[in-house]
């Protein structure tokens, strides 16, 4: 049975949630990605044409040169990746992009290496929040995942309004994993002012990485009163969501985003893991300038 429970904003947690539904295309299919490329018609097919920069003055043109989008909202995630009880709480969002090259998001950096036609090649630098062991009582006594840095690269190749992907991701510090991502990306605006959109993947993860979030060491089977679990490297889990985009006027955007994780393989036989379907949703308000 789910439980949810309400978080405020403060500390990690906003910052744990972030990483739970912004970055990580593996939970919630690249909301972060959704809400900035919003502003981009040539990606979108967002029929509503940006704000005129000179009506602007000189600071909130250079505002508008570099896509900035301003906003926040409001996200429900699971306390950890195979939790039954949830966390509502607001969180912050801003993105920019500089030179056409670089984007920079609550995720990290994205950076544009190569693109030729419909092939896309990026480089990412970002961030594990890892996870405490005081997010919930079913984490008691296996101590804390420490944050870490993550540097990845995603090649995609783009078919009229459908986007194919893979993705590889190198945690440094914290669990020095490794997740590997394939999946797809479909967004179709309906109108001018309306763009919705559909997301699937599945996620692979190395043995380092599957052991510090699933396994359950001697020491922590002792402590924890789990049993003792090794969890091996493969499938982690399959993802899907949708999304609805609303265009109010040429500053104002409203995203919402449902999507549910199904954990698979080692993650999903896990005593560390309550319940194997992991729900999680999003509305945003952004004004871009």
């Amino acid at each position: 049975m789910f439980k949810l429970v309400s978080g405020t904003f403060a500390g990690r947690a906003p910052l744990a949630a972030m990483a739970i539904v912004f970055s990580t295309h593996s939970e919630i299919v690249q909301a972060a990605d959704a809400i900035a490329v919003d502003t981009d018609a040539d990606d979108t097919g967002d029929l509503t044409p940006p704000p005129d920069p000179s009506r602007f003055g000189r600071f909130e043109q250079k505002l508008a040169g570099w896509h900035v989008v301003l906003g926040g909202g409001a996200i429900i995630v699971p306390k950890y990746e195979g939790s039954n009880e949830f966390k509502v709480m607001p969180v912050p969002f801003v993105s920019a992009t500089f030179l056409d090259t670089v984007r920079v998001d609550p995720t990290g950096a994205n950076i544009a290496v190569y693109e030729h036609g419909p092939f896309e090649l990026s480089a990412r630098l970002g961030y594990d929040m890892g996870r405490k062991e005081d997010d919930a009582d079913r984490l008691r006594g296996l101590g804390d995942v420490d944050m870490g840095a993550v540097v990845g690269a995603k090649a995609a190749v783009k078919f009229g309004p459908a986007k194919i992907y893979a993705q590889l991701d190198k945690t440094i510090g914290g669990s020095d994993g490794m997740q590997g991502t394939l999946g797809i990306e479909v967004t179709q605006p309906l109108s001018q002012s309306w763009m919705v959109g559909a997301g699937a993947s599945v996620v692979f993860a190395d043995e380092k990485y599957m052991q510090a979030y699933f396994g359950v060491t001697p020491e922590q089977s002792a402590r924890s009163g789990l049993t003792q679990y090794d969890a091996r490297a493969g499938l982690k889990r399959a993802d899907f969501s949708i999304s609805a985009t609303y265009t109010l006027n040429h500053n104002w955007m409203v995203r919402g985003q449902a999507g549910v994780g199904i954990l698979m393989g080692d993650a999903a036989d896990s005593p560390v893991v309550v319940d194997k379907v992991q729900p999680s949703g999003m509305l945003l308000v952004g004004y871009r300038f």
